[in-house]
């Protein structure tokens, strides 16, 4: 390892750092640059403008970026001096090529990083696609908007901003310039926005091409681990889930509507159609049909949900009733099954059942961290103060290098090691002495802290001594940029946390000996009586500062300074005209951040543009980086050196400690920020899918091929499900089929008309047999499902059975079914489970589903009777069906009753061409303008309806996944597993629901359509980094222009062909419709 070292240090010295090489690459640009500086200086400002279109032309006849770079640089140099006021120097030239290449670009405060920024992103809008430069607040992004517009305007280029509180159509304006400057955090939410629209014309951003991030890795890093979020209520109000529980009570199993069990599906006759809507008209004021409009997104869902809810999901059964709150049973377990939910307001329904409060919860509507956002761009950039730590994530998450700029002039900061203390109050003790010694010499201090806690501890402590100061928090970033910006004036003191003012340069101030003689005198530093035009004055003011012990506290400081006056040599503080005399800001910082980057950002508030300045740090054993990462170790260094109450310890050894653990917490902090965006990228990869068909459908993608192959990949899948091969023979349900057809698509289907083999009847001795067979099956079934209802009704959350309990349901057995249990037969029973399975023994023993003999000789001679006419048996067989459900509530099947069933061929291409021409002859009637929108609206309505059902289930994913890794599964793996599935899922119901409305549906007037995401009524949210919640009301306005591009129509039921009751079925059955698929 030594060897290497030594090897990879001599390969460094002999060919330079690759920092160093990459630097020098660039040199032969710059050369070019200056060459062309008297060129345009020569220029007319009407000349330079028209460079701009020159430049355009030159790209659109086939030039790169690069090849016109040098040209579009010293352009943009020369309208800096003359419309800024301010030209671009060598390091900042090169700082804006790495930019323009995209990098990550690490420039020491104040060595002008807003000015950088104009060349590369002059040069990139001359694509046309728009540049975004990303400030951290609003307030940055309008300063450097106001100061770099000037020179792009006489460039020829529009500039805008994006403020927190602007309307959609401002925004759209301002993204409409060529360059706009705005936060990390509206261009995501709006981003997240423009995917909500419903409209192409009501989206904000046009292109995502370039960006250049200032402050990148406060956006990038420190803000990668809380996504921006928009949020709002779930669906609109809960009062859809109470009305259609009142109609669910009022309709009537077996005339409103038919169930199926087995499915948990509810079948709606027309009746019950009917009346559903006569009742919503009368209980939540829907007007028309329940399928039009906006009604046919919500109440055919909410109203078969009730039903549902109704018929199949018991109390004590199926769920709890707790606190106030459903609680599903595990069907297997019988174990409460806490924060579990039934999703797709399944559960709202039961809630609404129950009479409880339906439970409203904030949803997210749609998230991104900017970890992905930003990586949407086809190029992006960065530039800070602090970058080179975190080169290795930069590199590894955006795929970006860190490049480190020299400074135009060299360094003088002075680095003072760090100071450390036993106790938080030793600490802050020492920097109240620093403060008062090094205020009193005229320096301005800057003292940053980790918390608004510790600022206000700092201030008070001070304000005792009388030293006036500012305390920022980053909370007013226009007040505290301005109190920032004359931080550096004499004798200012400043607060701060960490980021407050981040992004506004300190400028050092200018006085008078004079001024700054009194301010000596004030804070006791000079003699009251001294004036600056004594002949002895410095011999004066250095007894003064030895008898006053200033020179002992000023040697503490490190400020102790040795200068001549009159050939005669003083030590202490030379009296001057500027701050720099002086020694530049002093920085003092309170507490060790947690990465290295942070403290560097501290110290970079001084020392700008080769001005002088110092810092320090201050640190106790109490700190939270100390206690936890070297708290024992630093305890025993400490007591080796002796070290009493009060006492500092500054050594090299020790500091070098702590930035060893700094390195280790970034590591850490690392890892975090990779392993969310592992769990993001499921998100991620779903959302890029989604919010692209969206997109395709707002610019006006042909979505009818689309469709027609959704409604063919429907139909094979119920030809496979209901009569297809892999089907028993004695399964097959062909009227399933056809009334899944003509419930789904409107088209009767002959399957005659496919048979390629026909169908050959039993015999009526052989149909009779099957019938009581049959029947037996079905009441001997009926028995078991009474059993098991009424013992777990009994039950309830009880496992063991008391004494009382199997008294009771002997009692029961014997009464209700004739089983004739004795006392100590239950003896033996323990638990409720074992109750039921001697039930059914028994039950099973006596053979209680059994017909009578005479039940039997009935189904026999009725079969025979009705197989008298041989020329009619399809009428007989509905006739048998109709008894049996009557009489012995047994729904069988028309191929029960076939000893050869038909044969079918091409079923799946014959039907699919039948519903294919149902849908042309719809888009010949709307016209095909229309039937275009149609889909479009649809479409986009299930996508969004879809897409925030699935947010809100990958939610309730997320926040339980992290307990399968008690169950030995990596979390991350079943997230990723379970994620993929669900989204799959959400699809395949998305298919299914627009395949099933597309030819029932009708367009109309827009303004009665609403998008399902009330914009209006969202929250965006960004969690700050610190851990508090930024919460920006968007006051945003989702007016849906009726009549753009025509006049918009709403959705309306237009069913082409309605059976009747009494009709025959059009099954082909033979039956009346009420009497077969009507039931």
């Amino acid at each position: 390892m030594a060897l290497l070292e030594n090897v990879t240090g001599f390969l460094t010295r002999l060919f330079g750092s690759r920092n160093e090489r990459l630097i020098k690459s660039v040199l032969p640009i710059v050369d070019q640059i200056n060459a062309l500086e008297p060129k345009y200086e020569s220029y007319t400002d009407a000349q330079l403008r028209e460079e701009t279109d020159k430049f355009k032309e030159r790209l659109q006849k086939g030039e790169t970026l690069d090849d016109i770079l040098p040209e579009a640089f010293a352009l943009v140099r020369e309208g800096g001096k003359r419309f800024l006021g301010m030209r671009h120097f060598d390091v900042q030239l090169i700082g804006g090529y790495f930019l323009h290449k995209g990098n990550v670009v690490e420039m020491v405060t104040g060595e002008g990083k807003t000015l950088v920024a104009t060349l590369p992103a002059y040069l990139n809008a001359l694509v046309g696609k728009g540049v975004h430069v990303v400030t951290v607040n609003d307030y940055l992004a309008k300063r450097d908007r106001d100061w770099n517009a000037p020179l792009y305007e006489a460039l020829g280029l529009t500039v805008g901003v994006i403020q927190s509180d602007m309307d959609p159509q401002e925004r759209i304006k301002e993204y409409s310039c060529d360059i706009t400057y705005g936060t990390n955090n509206e261009f995501g939410f709006d981003y997240l926005r423009d995917n909500m629209k419903m409209n192409k014309e009501d989206q904000c951003q046009r292109h995502r091409y370039y960006a250049i991030i200032d402050e990148v890795d406060s956006v990038l890093i420190d803000e990668a681990r809380t996504p921006l979020i928009i949020s709002g209520g779930g669906e609109g109000s809960t009062d859809v889930y109470y009305k259609a529980n009142r109609i669910a009570k009022q309709l009537k199993k077996g005339v409103d509507y038919t169930i199926k069990e087995k499915e948990k599906a509810i079948l709606m006759t027309e009746e019950g159609i009917e009346k559903a809507e006569q009742l919503a008209q009368s209980i939540a004021g829907v007007k028309g049909s329940l399928y039009s409009g906006q009604n046919g997104l919500i109440w055919p869902h909410a109203l078969e949900n009730a039903l549902s809810a109704k018929e199949f999901y018991k109390k004590d059964i199926d769920y709890v009733v707790q606190d106030g709150k459903v609680i599903i049973v595990d069907e297997f377990t019988g174990r409460l099954m806490h924060g579990r939910t039934w999703s797709d307001g399944l559960h709202q329904a039961v809630e609404a059942k129950e009479g409880l409060k339906v439970q409203e919860e904030s949803q997210t509507l749609a998230t991104i961290t900017f970890q992905n956002f930003f990586r949407l761009y086809e190029k992006l950039a960065g530039m800070t103060g602090t970058a080179i730590t975190e080169a290795a994530e930069f590199d590894k998450i955006y795929k970006l290098d860190v490049v480190v700029i020299p400074t135009n002039r060299p360094l003088r900061r002075i680095n003072y090691p760090d100071r450390i203390y036993g106790t938080i109050n030793d600490k802050f003790k020492a920097i109240e002495e620093e403060i008062v010694t090094i205020h009193a010499t005229g320096r301005p201090i800057l003292v940053g802290t980790i918390s608004i806690e510790n600022s206000e501890k700092l201030s008070n402590q001070i304000r005792r001594r009388g030293i006036p100061h500012e305390v920022l928090n980053a909370k007013h970033h226009e007040r505290e940029a301005m109190i920032v910006a004359k931080a550096g004036q004499l004798g200012m003191v400043t607060i701060a946390t960490n980021m407050a003012g981040r992004g506004t340069d300190i400028v050092l101030g200018k006085f008078t000996k004079e001024e700054l003689l009194e301010h000596w005198k004030e804070w006791g530093f000079a003699p009251k009586k001294v004036k600056v035009d004594d002949p002895d004055l410095y011999d004066v003011l250095e007894r003064h500062w030895k008898k006053n012990g200033w020179l002992q506290k000023l040697e503490s400081c490190g400020m102790l300074q040795t200068f001549e006056h009159n050939g005669k040599s003083y030590t202490g503080i030379p009296l001057c005209t500027s701050v720099k005399e002086l020694g530049g800001l002093h920085i003092i910082g309170t507490e060790r951040h947690e990465a290295r980057r942070i403290d560097n950002q501290l110290r970079g508030r001084c020392g700008r543009q080769g001005d002088p300045g110092s810092s320090r740090f201050f640190l106790s054993l109490e700190d939270d980086l100390m206690r936890i990462f070297m708290g024992d170790w630093a305890k025993g260094f400490m007591q080796k050196m002796g070290l009493s109450e009060g006492q500092d310890l500054s050594s090299p050894m020790v500091s070098r400690a702590i930035e060893r653990a700094q390195t280790k917490v970034e590591a850490h902090n690392f890892e975090i920020r990779k392993h969310l965006l592992d769990y993001d990228k499921v998100m991620d990869e779903q959302r890029t899918l989604v919010y692209s068909e969206r997109q395709a459908i707002l610019e006006g993608e042909n979505l009818k091929p689309k469709i027609l192959g959704w409604i063919k990949e429907d139909i094979e899948k119920a030809v496979d499900t209901f009569i297809g091969d892999k089907v028993e023979e004695e399964s097959r349900d062909y009227e399933a089929f056809q009334f899944l057809i003509l419930n789904k698509y409107d088209v009767l289907v002959d399957l005659k008309k496919y048979e390629s083999r026909p169908g050959e009847f039993k015999t009526p001795k052989e149909m009779a047999a099957y019938i009581i067979d049959k029947v037996e099956q079905i009441r001997s079934r009926e028995i078991q499902e009474q059993i098991e209802t009424y013992v777990k009704r009994e039950m309830g959350r009880d496992v063991e059975v008391d004494d009382r309990r199997k008294r009771k349901f002997m009692n029961w057995a014997n009464s209700k079914l004739k089983m004739d249990i004795q006392p100590e037969e239950m003896e033996r029973l323990e638990e409720g489970e074992d109750v039921i399975e001697f039930f059914c023994q028994r039950a099973e023993e006596l053979e209680l589903g059994s017909l009578t003999d005479e039940e039997k000789d009935q189904i026999r001679q009725m079969v025979e009777r009705k197989f008298e006419d041989p020329s009619n048996l399809e009428k007989a067989i509905n006739d048998i069906r109709d008894w049996l459900y009557k009489k012995y509530n047994a729904p069988l099947l028309l191929a029960d009753f076939y000893a050869r069933q038909p044969v079918y061929s091409n079923v799946a291409e014959g039907v699919f061409e039948e519903v294919k021409k149902a849908y042309e002859e719809r888009e010949k009637e709307m016209g095909e303008e229309d039937m275009r929108r149609l889909e479009g609206f649809l479409l986009l309505q299930k996508i969004d309806e879809k897409w925030k059902d699935h947010l809100r289930a990958m939610d309730e994913l997320k926040s339980s996944i992290g307990m399968r890794g008690y169950g030995q599964e990596d979390p991350k793996i079943a997230y990723k597993k379970e994620g993929y599935k669900m989204f799959e899922e959400m699809y395949q119901s998305l298919k299914n629901e627009v395949t099933e409305l597309i030819l029932k549906l009708v367009l109309v007037k827009e303004e009665e359509v609403r998008d399902v995401w009330n914009i209006d009524e969202s929250e965006a949210i960004h969690e700050e980094f610190a851990g508090a919640l930024a919460a920006h009301k968007e006051a945003e306005q989702q007016a849906m222009e009726a009549g753009r591009e025509g006049p918009v129509r709403t959705i309306r039921n237009q069913s082409k062909r309605k059976v009747g009751r009494n009709d025959p079925c059009p099954c082909g059955s033979g039956r009346k419709y009420k009497k077969c698929c009507g039931e």
